[in-house]
C-alpha cells in the first residue's frame, strides 16, 4: 500500500534512530529473528528505537500462507535449533527488557508445533532475567491440547493467540486456520487460569463493525481478558489489499465496547499490534 494514499491519521513522522543500531546489533550477534522485521511491521522503527523487539522463534519460514502476513511461507528447516532459547534470553538481557515477547511462525511440520521450543525459551528467560514478565504469542498447534499444556506449564505471564479476523473472512484470510479451533485454544488457556489470556485482530479487511462486535463477544465468552484491535496495512503487493481505512472514531468505539462487555484491557487504534507496547498493560 502506497503511503501517499494513507488518510491523515495514518501519517506519522519517522522514528528517531535512538537504540535501533544497538537492537539490530544484538539480534544479529545472537542470530535471532524478530517478527518486527520478518512481518514488515510498521512499528519496527519506533520499537527498535526504544530498545524493544518481539522475538520470532522456530525460524523465519511459516508452513502456512495467510493472506495478510508478510512472513515468508514454504518448507522450513526441519532441524530445530536447540540453543535458540539461550540466545534469546541473552539478547533480552543485553537489551534490558523487562517484558519479553516471544512468538513464532506456524510449524505444522513439527509433531508438537514447536511447543517445546516455546517452553524452553520461556524457561531460559526466567533463568536469565527472573524479574522479567514473559508474553508468548502462539499459533493454534492444530488444536493440540498437549502442545498448549506444554506452553502453559512453562508459566508465561501472558498467553496470546490472535484471532486475526472475523469468522466470515477465515476462508479468504486464514485458509489453513479455523475460527472455532482458535476460540477453543483461548478457552482452554483461560480455563487453565495460570496466564493472562490475550488476543488480537486486524480491521480493514472487509469486515463489518457488527462482525467485530460478535468476535469480541466470542472472545469474552471464551475467557479472553485482553484484546488488541489494529488497522490492517498491506506488507507488500503479495498480500491482500486493504479494504478500508478505519477511522480513529471507530477505533474509539471498538475500545469502548470491548471494555463495556468485560475485557480487562483493550488497546484499539490504527497502529496497534498484538505485541506493540505490550509491556504497558501489565
Amino acid at each position: 500500500m502506497d503511503n501517499r494514499r494513507f488518510p491523515p491519521w495514518l501519517k506519522r513522522p519517522l522514528a528517531h534512530e535512538g537504540r535501533q543500531g544497538q537492537v539490530s546489533g544484538v539480534i544479529a550477534e545472537c542470530r535471532l529473528n524478530t517478527v518486527c522485521a520478518e512481518a514488515k511491521c510498521p512499528n519496527r522503527g519506533e520499537c527498535f528505537s526504544k530498545g524493544s523487539a518481539a522475538f520470532l522463534i522456530l525460524g523465519p519460514v511459516c508452513t502456512r500462507n495467510c493472506a495478510f502476513c508478510g512472513v515468508a511461507s514454504g518448507a522450513p528447516n526441519p532441524i530445530i535449533d536447540t540453543n535458540e532459547g539461550t540466545r534469546l534470553a541473552e539478547a533480552a538481557c543485553r537489551m534490558g527488557l523487562n517484558h519479553v515477547v516471544i512468538t513464532s511462525v506456524t510449524r505444522d511440520d513439527l509433531p508438537d508445533g514447536g511447543a517445546a521450543v516455546f517452553a524452553d525459551a520461556v524457561s531460559s528467560v526466567r533463568d536469565k532475567i527472573p524479574e522479567a514478565t514473559i508474553e508468548v504469542l502462539i499459533p493454534d498447534f492444530q488444536g493440540s491440547t498437549d502442545s498448549l499444556k506444554t506452553v502453559l506449564d512453562s508459566r508465561p505471564n501472558v498467553l496470546n493467540h490472535n484471532m486475526e479476523t472475523v469468522s466470515r473472512l477465515y476462508p479468504q484470510i486464514r485458509p489453513q486456520a479455523a475460527y472455532g479451533r482458535s476460540l477453543e485454544l483461548i478457552k482452554r488457556a483461560a480455563d487453565d487460569g495460570r496466564s493472562i489470556v490475550k488476543s488480537g485482530i486486524m480491521v480493514g479487511l472487509g469486515e463489518t463493525p457488527d462482525e467485530v462486535y460478535e468476535l469480541m463477544r466470542d472472545l469474552r465468552s471464551a475467557g479472553c481478558g485482553v484484546i488488541t484491535v489494529g488497522q490492517y496495512l498491506r506488507p507488500s503487493a503479495e498480500q491482500t489489499p486493504v479494504a478500508e481505512f478505519i477511522t480513529p472514531e471507530q477505533f474509539n468505539k471498538y475500545q469502548e465496547i470491548a471494555l463495556n462487555i468485560g475485557f480487562t484491557k483493550a488497546f484499539c487504534g490504527p497502529y496497534v499490534r498484538s505485541s506493540y507496547r505490550a509491556d504497558e498493560f501489565l
